[in-house]
Parts: structure tokens; C-alpha cells; sequence
């Protein structure tokens, strides 16, 4: 997954409680560093499908456990590449609480993010809005 980011959440469907996958020694974004392509600023197009199957086994999750939200068009410049940033919610009862702790991850609310960096928290300010509107 290293030419794509991708923000996981969680939305409660009798609540609409709505919590965000956070790696504990990283953020809300996921995705691993690439190598620097010869020409900068170009734009990467990666099938969103094949982003959440990867997610999905990196997870232990059944096919299925993780929906794109197709609505949801950010970009996210990295490594002077404009990387494409997908939402994909996930589609269990509950949050997969032990999914993510096995990947060294947690779930948290919108004011919990208060201490990412402002590109994350900008992406989770859209991210939020789309879900609530949606």
C-alpha cells in the first residue's frame, strides 16, 4: 500500500458513535512510505478495492470487512507525490477492538485526535463531515 493512504473508521449504526483507526506510533493515515519516483508531483491512481482487500488481511478481517466510501476524494502529498486518500468504513456490529490491538492499533474519537498533525487533522475534519452528511 505504498502509493495510497487510507483512513479506517467505525460508525455505530444505532448511535452513530463514529471512531477512527490510529496506529499507536503513527497516525490516522495509513500507508507505508514509497520510493521517490523520478517525476515529482505526479499523481497516483490506485483502485481503492485492492487498498482495503490489503488492509483487510493486514487485519486478520473477512472479505467484506472493510466498505470504500467512493464519496470521499482527498489527496495527500507525500514524498512529492499527490497520493490518493480513501475512507473505508468497517462493516462488523462493533469497532474490531482486537483486529486492532493484534497491528498495534486503537480506536479513537474526533477529539482524540487533537494531538496529529494538521494535514491528518484536516483529513479527518472532511472525513467526519462526509460521514455525518452521508
Amino acid at each position: 500500500m505504498s502509493s495510497a493512504r487510507a483512513i479506517l473508521y467505525h460508525k455505530q449504526s444505532t448511535s452513530a458513535m463514529t471512531r477512527f483507526f490510529r496506529l499507536d506510533a503513527g497516525g490516522v493515515c495509513l500507508g507505508r512510505p514509497g520510493p521517490n519516483p523520478a517525476i515529482a508531483g505526479a499523481r497516483v491512481v490506485v483502485h481503492p478495492a485492492s487498498v482495503a482487500a490489503e488492509l483487510e488481511r493486514w487485519m486478520g478481517l473477512p472479505s467484506g470487512g472493510l466498505l470504500v466510501d467512493a464519496a470521499y476524494q482527498e489527496h495527500m502529498d507525500v514524498a512529492g507525490l499527490s497520493l490518493p486518500v480513501y475512507l473505508m468504513r468497517f462493516t462488523t456490529m462493533d469497532p474490531p477492538f482486537t483486529a486492532a490491538e493484534a497491528v498495534g492499533g486503537s480506536f479513537i474519537t474526533l477529539t482524540q485526535a487533537r494531538g496529529l498533525g494538521s494535514t491528518e487533522l484536516e483529513l479527518l475534519r472532511t472525513a467526519y463531515t462526509m460521514i455525518m452528511e452521508g
